[in-house]
């Protein structure tokens, strides 16, 4: 038997019109189904998904052992998370194997700090793969807050919120535009490094970009409260700033 085709579909920043036809197309036809879930939720994946499902496909729910109650640097993180993408793999490797179609569904794109890529790593060379890219969270974000973030030859980084604070510092200093990830409780060291290097009144706060609620803010009216999961920083070019 042949294996069945493992898609592997962004969904986009959370707007359900924001879906591509062929992640809807690839979504009303398959067989099964799989998402990421943090334990108790409905899944954010799963949601945007809802309009475009196959009403008789198999769901796969794959609940992280744990978000952000365990930190990245202690040792049992990477160890656990492996385990638990070792599983995943294994479930879907399941359904490939039988040769049905899965779709693992991924928030914005795939290849930019998405779950998928970890099941990918696993299952690229046992199976057939396709990618459909998604619209990411960050172009969905400076949609909605309409700042341009590029201008010329203006280049931009993309940078998480985890960095210690000298990296964090040193790589801002460098770059012409940026969006800044992972938010969380770094939210008010990241303000302090922002203000240090005369950047925060370039710096706007975007919360639930594209969703029901979106919102977004210059960082100098947002408090230091830790960010939701769901929120990044967008500093605009120098061009754009004129």
């Amino acid at each position: 038997m042949s294996s069945g085709t493992l898609h592997i579909l962004g969904l986009g920043p959370g707007d359900p019109e924001l879906v591509t036809l062929k992640a809807a197309r690839i979504l009303g036809a398959a067989p099964v189904f799989a998402f990421f879930a943090k334990r108790g939720r409905p899944g954010h994946a799963r949601g945007i998904a809802t309009p475009h499902l196959n009403p008789a496909a198999e769901e796969l729910r794959f609940d992280y052992p744990f978000t952000t109650d365990l930190p990245v640097e202690d040792p049992r993180y990477l160890i656990e998370m492996a385990g638990f993408y070792d599983r995943c793999a294994e479930a879907l490797s399941a359904r490939l194997a039988a040769g049905q179609d899965v779709a693992l569904l991924c928030e914005g794109d795939p290849f930019l700090y998405g779950s998928a890529m970890y099941p990918f790593d696993r299952l690229r060379h046992r199976h057939p793969v396709q990618v459909v890219p998604g619209i990411t969270a960050m172009s969905g974000c400076w949609s909605l807050a309409q700042a341009p973030m590029v201008h010329g030859d203006d280049t931009l980084m993309v940078l998480p919120a985890t960095l210690d604070s000298e990296t964090l510092a040193a790589r801002l200093r460098q770059a012409e535009a940026a969006v800044v990830m992972k938010l969380g409780r770094h939210l008010p060291r990241l303000r302090g490094i922002l203000e240090e290097l005369g950047l925060t009144g370039r710096a706007l706060y975007v919360e639930r970009g594209t969703m029901e609620g979106g919102q977004v803010i210059p960082l100098a009216q947002r408090d230091d409260s830790p960010a939701p999961y769901f929120s990044l920083l967008l500093i605009p070019g120098r061009q754009g700033a004129r």
